[in-house]
């Protein structure tokens, strides 16, 4: 089978390789319908974090159908559709239960890579797994890709916006506009957000910000970046602030225009060095977040937001690449000529 292989720093390549088996009670074997690039994906891809070379990717996004279970399996079967959350959970631990299953405390192996492939070996599927009604070609390419976003972006951005504590009339910054800062533009509407403040320096990000419910926009940084904010919330500060992209900057920025006692919703993966949360001190701010609860999530509530047309995440994905244009896909979005590569597998 085919699966995409981290070559080297800038370089994405795809290799012939065993079809992956049943090796656990509680596996299950996928076949990769959609699958997609996601922004901590190009970290290594631009060499900003260490990765062995020649070394599986870390794409860990996908819809599919089941081929194969392990024996401990009974929630899924043979030709099911399901949603591959990048998370793992049990469904049973006091995590799982507390609504926190990208911190399953039953197993070590939580999170999902190598999903840019034709097949995958998904663990710990028995609750994890998120079942589709029907089957790919009931759906509309549209709704695919708004189904495969609930396998992280979706869920990640109403995890910010979760975790948050956002209210009905609330002001809301977000702070990133990749598809996880765009998703949780959706995800602050959804709870009942009355201002939502994007923070986009690209026209097409800002006009999909906008379509999703963003009200006002603030292109600047540092400083000057906090001082607009700050005047479009009467010098006050936001509710609740979204931070989707882990950077110092993002992180500071975020920190300083939550008025005291908001919450600041992180989801965007750290590269920070030590992070300085003195200054959150004194203005009582809430500092929440971490990995996304995806399964709790699309099983309580974002699944059937899609299904009804509530929401369109799909919007996000902005172009197709198929598998062996993968370096492509990955490149595209390096260069910002795309918002999130949409990988179409097979049929």
């Amino acid at each position: 089978m085919k699966k995409a292989i981290f070559e080297k720093v800038g370089q994405m390549k795809v290799e012939d390789v065993e079809m992956p088996k049943v090796q656990a009670p509680d596996d299950v074997i996928i076949k990769v319908i959609r699958a997609c690039v996601c922004g901590s994906d190009l970290w290594s891809y631009r060499g900003l974090e260490d990765k062995s070379e020649n070394s599986e990717n870390s794409g860990h996004e996908a819809i599919g159908i089941v081929q194969d279970v392990g024996a401990d399996i009974t929630t899924v079967k043979a030709g099911d559709f399901v949603i591959a959350p990048f998370t793992h959970g049990c469904g049973h631990c006091p995590a799982c239960l507390a609504g926190f299953d990208g911190d399953c405390q039953s197993h070590t192996d939580n999170f999902s890579n190598g999903n840019q492939a034709e097949y995958i070996r998904f663990q710990h599927g028995q609750w994890a797994l998120v079942k589709i009604p029907g089957k790919p070609s009931d759906y509309s390419e549209s709704m695919l890709k708004s189904l495969l976003t609930l396998a992280d972006v979706m869920a990640t951005g109403f995890h910010a916006a979760t975790v948050a504590n956002i209210k009905h009339g609330d002001t809301v910054v977000v702070m990133g506009d990749g598809a996880v800062g765009l998703c949780g533009i959706i995800s602050a509407k959804l709870l009942g957000a009355k201002r939502i403040i994007s923070t986009s320096r690209h026209p097409d990000r800002q006009a999909l910000a906008a379509k999703f419910g963003a009200t006002d926009n603030v292109a600047e940084r540092g400083d000057e970046g906090v001082k607009k904010i700050l005047a479009l919330t009467n010098g006050f500060g936001a509710d609740a602030v979204l931070e989707c992209v882990g950077t110092e900057l993002s992180t500071e920025t975020a920190l300083k225009v939550g008025r005291p006692g908001s919450v600041v919703g992180r989801v965007g993966l750290p590269h920070t060095g030590k992070m300085d949360i003195a200054p959150s001190f004194g203005k009582n701010i809430i500092i929440a977040g971490g990995p996304a609860s995806v399964t709790t999530y699309d099983k309580s509530r974002l699944l059937k937001a899609v299904l009804d047309g509530e929401i369109n995440p799909g919007l996000v994905f902005t172009k197709s690449f198929n598998l062996d244009q993968i370096n492509d896909a990955y490149q595209e979005m390096t260069d910002r000529k795309v918002i999130k590569s949409y990988v179409v597998v097979s049929d």
